[in-house]
């Protein structure tokens, strides 16, 4: 069995002719108009009477210029037939080119659908192993700020009957996000980045501390549905290579800077992820929902680690898979215009 179809069957599928010679109809227009045109001539020098009927006399300029009056039309007729079968053929080789790169992009889409199916992807596969890792630990402070000892219940003292306003008040509701201190800058953009794998310690603590931090839980969240979304339709964010932007770009976007000075920012240059996030863009209405979502999130972050960040914190900032995806989708939907 084949890994792929052999090449006479990529030949046929994308119409690559064989190189033997044909005889279209150009040729056999510009031979039957070459005929006409020599049996015109004949008619005229042999069949009709001319005025020097009998005289033998030759006359080397009138006998050039006859040449040249029978051949240059035939001349021009077959210049024009070979220009006409050029063309033709340079449309021919531009319509089977196109047929090609439709076929590959077909089959590329086909083949990285059918590996979704069968194979889970491995940023998607990273994303779910995140997203337990996520709701254990959700789990674990949730119980460690609700739990107290049995014997400072039992200790406690019983409420009084002096009324609703003497009664003390109960720290119930706080959470451990609001208690958390905030998060520190390497590790916010080692967060945004997610674990590469799952011996990723380091990548597996950022994201935890991240989590605490209610801001940057939301941004984080955005971030992976956006990126579960995107890798549906074969767009992974390690196969992007944007292109790079100075620190003082990202400071005047987070200033409210737009337009061409900004411009930079949307240095995505696969068309293949663009068309097919414009695609989805418009036609997807969760995907759209939950894009606009994360570019306002993620706005909202930069905002706030800008004022405070340095330019190399900027810079790694930038490289993170949660930024990629920012210049992605904010290309596609003129965050930068």
């Amino acid at each position: 069995m084949t890994d792929g179809p052999n090449k006479a069957d990529v030949s046929l599928k994308a119409g690559v002719r064989s190189d033997g010679i044909r005889v279209t109809a150009i040729e056999v227009i510009a031979i039957v108009i070459s005929l006409i045109w020599l049996v015109g001539v004949a008619v005229f020098f042999l069949v009709l009477p001319g005025e020097d009927e009998g005289v033998a006399q030759v006359d080397s300029l009138r006998f050039l210029m006859t040449l040249m009056a029978i051949f240059l039309p035939i001349a021009m007729i077959w210049i024009a037939a070979l220009a006409a079968r050029s063309a033709k053929v340079v449309r021919e080789e531009s319509q089977r080119l196109q047929a090609a790169v439709d076929a590959m992009r077909q089959t590329y889409v086909a083949d990285r659908q059918a590996r979704g199916v069968g194979i889970e992807p491995t940023v998607e596969r990273k994303l779910n192993e995140i997203a337990r890792a996520t709701q254990k630990t959700e789990t674990t402070l949730a119980t460690f700020a609700t739990s107290r000892p049995a014997e400072r219940v039992k200790a406690a003292p019983a409420p009084t009957a002096t009324g609703a306003d003497d009664q003390p008040s109960l720290a119930l509701g706080t959470t451990a996000e609001e208690i958390a201190p905030p998060i520190s800058r390497p590790d916010l953009v080692r967060a945004l980045n997610f674990p590469d794998t799952e011996a990723d310690e380091v990548g597996f603590a950022a994201l935890r501390r991240a989590l605490k931090d209610r801001t940057s839980k939301q941004l984080i969240q955005a971030s992976q549905d956006v990126l579960t979304l995107m890798s549906q339709d074969g767009i992974y964010m390690d196969d992007l290579r944007p292109d790079r932007a100075r620190a003082e770009i990202w400071r005047r976007f987070s200033q409210g800077e737009r337009g061409k000075s900004v411009a930079a920012l949307g240095g995505i240059r696969d068309r293949s992820s663009l068309a097919l996030t414009a695609g989805r863009m418009r036609e997807d209405a969760i995907f759209r929902d939950a894009a606009h979502h994360f570019l306002r999130k993620f706005d909202q972050m930069l905002v706030a680690f800008e004022a405070e960040a340095s330019d190399e914190d900027i810079a790694a900032l930038a490289e993170t898979r949660t930024s990629r995806a920012f210049m992605l989708l904010g290309r596609v939907t003129g965050a930068f215009d």
